[in-house]
C-alpha cells in the first residue's frame, strides 16, 4: 500500500460503539440505583401486574387469552427450607425471543416496547377492539426497563419460567447476574399464561422468606396494584389475600362508606380518632391523579415538630413511590393525604419524585382544593369548622406569613379570639363590619399567654371606647402581622407598637373621665421620668389607652413589635432590644400624687423609687422580669418600710 494510502486511511473518520463489562455494570446498577433492598419486590410485583394489564388489553380482540372465572392475580411464595421466593403472575408471559429482548437487554422496557407496538394511534382512531393509547398507558407501571434486575440485590441467582399467550411452550432463563444467562425449553406445567419467577435467596437476605416481612413490604408499597395480590403460607399451604386490587381512592365515592373512609384514615394517619374532613377526588384533564385526602380529629403528635415534615403519600400508577411528598405547603403539614398520578417524572429507581411542572401543578391545585373544602365547611357547618381551626388554626396561620399568594384564602378562614370574644370565632369580615366611627386599622394584641393580654393595660382604653382588638397568641402571629399588607383596606396594627390616638374613634364609656389638676405638673413629671429612666426607656409620654392601671409599655414609633421583638432575641436573631416608650396614665391616682409630691419636692428617692416601680410593674405584667432584680427588691423594701410609718 503506498504511503498515500496509509495517510488516508488512519485520518479516515470511524464510528465505534462502546465497550461495557457488563457484570460490572450490572452490579453497579442493582446497588446504585436502588437504595433499600425491600424495593426488589415492589418492582417484581409491578412487573406482574404490568404482565397483567397487557394481557387484559390483548384480551379484548381475543378473549381466548384471558384466564377463568377467578380473574388476574399474584401470588407470592416463599419457601424457606429451599431459600427461593417465587412471584407468580398469569399474565400476558414471554416467548423465548422475548425473554432475550427483556431480560437479556440492560434498560429495555417491555412496557415501553408494548405501548410502542400497540399505542400508534392517537385516542379516538382505534377500532372496536382496540384500547385507547392512553387508556393503556395510564395502566401500566414499568418504564425504565431495570426494575427486574433489582432481583439480584437479594438473590444469588434468578430462574424466569415463562408461557407467552397464546402459545403453548413454556420457556426458562436464569442467569446469576454476572453478565450472562441462559435460555431453555422447560417441562414445567403451566396450564395458563404467565411468568414464574424464582429468586433464590442470599444468606444475607433470608429476612425475605419471612411471610410477616413480606406482608409488611407489600401492604405499605403494593397494596394498591389493579391486580390482587395472594400470599403462601409455606407451613400449612394455605393462601392469604393481602391486596384485593381496589385501591379505595380509585373507587367511586358513592360506592364508599363511611366506615371504609374511617378505617383507611386510621391506616394512613397511624391514629385512633375519626376524621374532621374527608376529601376525595379525581383530577382530570392535562394531569391526571386522584386524591384522597384527611384533616384529622385531633392534633397528631408531630403537629409542631421542627422539621414541620407532611404526611402525603404519592403513588404513581398505584405505586407508592414515597410517603414524605412535598405535595402540599408545610402550613398544611396536618392533613394525612395520598395522590395517586399517573404520569409523575420519576428517578430511574422510581424512588425520588424529580422536580417538575407536573409535580408543581398538581401541588398548587391539590392546596387549593384543600383550602376550598375549609372555606365551604367554614361557611356551612360553623361548629365542625371550629374544632378544626382550634386544633390547626395556628399551623394554618404560619401560611400568612409563607404563603403571600394564598394569604386571601387564608384570611377567609381564619378566626380569631377577640375582646368581644374568649373563643376564636370572629372573622375579619366580623371584625370591619364593626369598625367604630373614624376607625382605620385592625388593632391586635400579640402575646404567649391569652390571659395575660387580656389583663393587658394596653387593652383599657379600647375597651373604654368598645374598640374590638385582636387577641394573638400564637408564636407565629408577630410574624405574619408584619408583613400582611391589611384587610380590604385596612391595616394590621399592634396596640404595644407606637403612639395610638383614640380620642377620635367612637365614644367612651365614662362621661365623667376626671381630666388631669394640672397639665404643667404632669410635664414636669413626665421630664423627670424620663432622666431618671435614660438607660432603659426610649420615651416617657402619657397615654389614651389607659383607664384603670397607671402605666404600661409600648415600642417607639421606629421599633419592632415588642413580642416579635422577644422571640427574635430569644432565639439570638436580634442582637440588641430597642427601649421601651413608658406611657402614663395622668388620670391614675398614684400618677397625680407623684406628680403632686415633685412640685411640692418632697424626697426625691422615693419619688424615683415610684417611677422605677411603674416601669418594672410595666415589664412584669408583660412576662418579663424587672430590670434589675436586686435594686427592685431594695426599692421594694423601702417604700414598704415608708407606708409602715
Amino acid at each position: 500500500m503506498a504511503l498515500g494510502d496509509e495517510t488516508v486511511s488512519a485520518s479516515r473518520e470511524e464510528t465505534h460503539a462502546f465497550q461495557a463489562d457488563v457484570a460490572r455494570l450490572l452490579h453497579m446498577m442493582v446497588h446504585s440505583v436502588y437504595s433499600d433492598r425491600s424495593i426488589f419486590l415492589r418492582e417484581l410485583i409491578s412487573n406482574a401486574a404490568d404482565a397483567c394489564e397487557k394481557l387484559r388489553f390483548e384480551g379484548i380482540s381475543n378473549a381466548a387469552l384471558l384466564p377463568g372465572e377467578n380473574g388476574f392475580a399474584i401470588r407470592i411464595e416463599p419457601d424457606a427450607e429451599a431459600s427461593t421466593l417465587t412471584i407468580s403472575d398469569n399474565g400476558i408471559g414471554m416467548s423465548r425471543e422475548e425473554m432475550i429482548k427483556a431480560l437479556g437487554t440492560i434498560a429495555h422496557s417491555g412496557t415501553r416496547d408494548f405501548l410502542d407496538r400497540h399505542g400508534n394511534k392517537k385516542s379516538g382512531e382505534e377500532t372496536a377492539d382496540e384500547a385507547p393509547r392512553d387508556a393503556i398507558d395510564s395502566s401500566l407501571i414499568g418504564q425504565f426497563g431495570v426494575g427486574f434486575y433489582s432481583a439480584f440485590i437479594v438473590a444469588d441467582n434468578v430462574d424466569v419460567i415463562s408461557r407467552r399467550a397464546g402459545s403453548d411452550e413454556v420457556w426458562k432463563w436464569s442467569s446469576n447476574g454476572g453478565g450472562s444467562y441462559r435460555i431453555e425449553k422447560s417441562g414445567v406445567d403451566m396450564p395458563f399464561s404467565g411468568a414464574r419467577i424464582v429468586l433464590h435467596i442470599k444468606s444475607d437476605a433470608k429476612e425475605f422468606l419471612e411471610s410477616y416481612r413480606l406482608e409488611s413490604i407489600i401492604r405499605e408499597h403494593s397494596a394498591a396494584i389493579q391486580v390482587p395480590i395472594d400470599l403462601v403460607e409455606k407451613k400449612d399451604g394455605d393462601t392469604r389475600r393481602i391486596a384485593d386490587g381496589a385501591a379505595l381512592w380509585s373507587r367511586p365515592k358513592s360506592a364508599i362508606t363511611t366506615e371504609e373512609y374511617t378505617e383507611f384514615y386510621r391506616d394512613l394517619a397511624r391514629q385512633f380518632d375519626e376524621p374532621a374532613l374527608t376529601v376525595h377526588w379525581k383530577a382530570e384533564g392535562r394531569n391526571e391523579y386522584s386524591v384522597l385526602a384527611f384533616i384529622p380529629g385531633s392534633r397528631p403528635l408531630d403537629l409542631f415538630d421542627p422539621a414541620r415534615k407532611g404526611r402525603a403519600k404519592l403513588y404513581v400508577k398505584r405505586v407508592l413511590i414515597t410517603e414524605d411528598a412535598d405535595l402540599l405547603p408545610a402550613w398544611l403539614r396536618f392533613v394525612r393525604i395520598v395522590v395517586d398520578a399517573a404520569d409523575v417524572p420519576l428517578n430511574v429507581s422510581r424512588e425520588l419524585v424529580q422536580k417538575s411542572p407536573v409535580v408543581a401543578a398538581i401541588k398548587k391545585a391539590v392546596t387549593n382544593r384543600i383550602m376550598q373544602e375549609l372555606s365551604h365547611l367554614a361557611k356551612n357547618d360553623a361548629e365542625r369548622f371550629a374544632d378544626i381551626w382550634k386544633n390547626f388554626g395556628p399551623v394554618i396561620k404560619e401560611g400568612l406569613y409563607e404563603d403571600a399568594e394564598r394569604r386571601d384564602q387564608i384570611f377567609e378562614v381564619a378566626r380569631f379570639a377577640t375582646t368581644k370574644s374568649a373563643e376564636p370565632v370572629r372573622t375579619l369580615k366580623d371584625y370591619i363590619a364593626d369598625l367604630k366611627q373614624n376607625q382605620t386599622a385592625i388593632y391586635y394584641i400579640a402575646g404567649d399567654d391569652v390571659g395575660r393580654l387580656n389583663a393587658s393595660p394596653q387593652l383599657e382604653g379600647f375597651r373604654a371606647r368598645d374598640i374590638e382588638v385582636l387577641i394573638l397568641s400564637d408564636p407565629v402571629d408577630a410574624f405574619w402581622t408584619t408583613t400582611a399588607l391589611g384587610f380590604e383596606g385596612k391595616p394590621f396594627k399592634s396596640i404595644t407598637q407606637s403612639a395610638t390616638d383614640l380620642k377620635d374613634i367612637g365614644e367612651k364609656k365614662d362621661e365623667d373621665e376626671k381630666k388631669p389638676e394640672n397639665d404643667a405638673q404632669i410635664a414636669t413629671l413626665l421630664a423627670f421620668a424620663k432622666q431618671t429612666l435614660n438607660d432603659v426607656a426610649e420615651d416617657v409620654r402619657t397615654s389614651d389607652k389607659l383607664s384603670e392601671s397607671p402605666a404600661c409599655l409600648v415600642a417607639s414609633d421606629k421599633a419592632l413589635d415588642r413580642r416579635l421583638e422577644r422571640i427574635l432575641a430569644e432565639h439570638g436573631r436580634l442582637q440588641d432590644k430597642s427601649k421601651p416608650v413608658l406611657e402614663i396614665n395622668p388620670q391614675h391616682e398614684l400618677v397625680r400624687k407623684l406628680s403632686q409630691n415633685l412640685q411640692d419636692k418632697r424626697d426625691q428617692t422615693s419619688i424615683e423609687d415610684a417611677i422605677w416601680m411603674l416601669f418594672d410593674e410595666a415589664r412584669m405584667i408583660e412576662g418579663e422580669t424587672p430590670t434589675d432584680p436586686v435594686a427592685f427588691r431594695q426599692r421594694l423594701f423601702r417604700m414598704m418600710s415608708q407606708s409602715l410609718e
